[in-house]
């Protein structure tokens, strides 16, 4: 039930609502504290104060819950990706591009985002939870994300001479069940899956605590690596 769906439910429908609500709170706290794979519906019932039967009625199993909260994380970073994207493009006379590319912003928007709340990162781009198989919408919602990736780049392409199609790039474009039938040329097509894959790249070792204690300053590292992508 969203916001919106708020002013015609029923006092039953919105009271489930909260509790489902303060349910997923509880579940990213737990996940914060002990990892998603160890999420527990009876070790949330114990701290909401209810029987484990009664909080099942709100979530069938674990695997209901941990969709909903990947679905929640996919729904959150597509929306600051847009805003983002539609920022830019209002600052720049409706186009998505300023200094550095589309792109560029919506990767400096990516890590903004999963710093403020890396166990929703880490729910969908870190480790997979052991047992857990996502439902097919996931993926449709998730490619909502490469959509604007995609987008972005067809706003501002690659600045490169004109010139054949890579092997990679004929590759993807042949292979574009990824990309979900957008249209953009095979250049830009290389251009999105290459900075899906070094910007989480990056990101994941950031927020893994890979970087701890090696003295640099990870942002200086990360804002060199999208430049350097988009250089290309």
């Amino acid at each position: 039930m969203t916001m919106a769906d708020t002013g015609t439910a029923t006092p039953r429908e919105r009271y489930r609502a909260q509790v489902r609500a303060e349910i997923k709170e509880h579940a990213w706290r737990q996940i914060a504290t002990t990892g998603a794979s160890a999420l527990s519906l009876n070790a949330i019932a114990k701290q909401m104060g209810m029987s484990g039967p009664a909080l099942y009625r709100y979530y069938a199993n674990r695997d209901e819950l941990i969709t909903e909260l990947i679905r929640d994380a996919y729904r959150s970073l597509a929306d600051t990706l847009r805003t983002a994207a539609e920022e830019a493009a209002g600052k720049n006379g409706g186009t998505s591009s300023e200094e550095g590319g589309g792109l560029a912003v919506l990767a400096h928007a990516v890590r903004s985002w999963a710093l403020r709340d890396p166990q929703r990162y880490l729910l969908i781009y870190g480790t997979p939870v052991p047992g857990y198989h996502a439902p097919d919408d996931i993926t449709a919602i998730s490619s909502q994300i490469m959509t604007l990736l995609l987008d972005a780049g067809s706003a501002t392409p690659p600045e490169q001479p004109e010139q054949p199609a890579s092997l990679l790039e004929r590759h993807l474009a042949d292979h574009g069940d990824w990309a979900a039938g957008h249209p953009a040329p095979p250049a830009v097509l290389h251009q999105a899956l290459s900075f899906w894959t070094r910007v989480h790249g990056v990101l994941s070792l950031e927020l893994a605590g890979h970087f701890t204690g090696m003295g640099f300053d990870p942002a200086l590292l990360f804002a060199a690596e999208v430049d350097d992508l988009l250089a290309r």
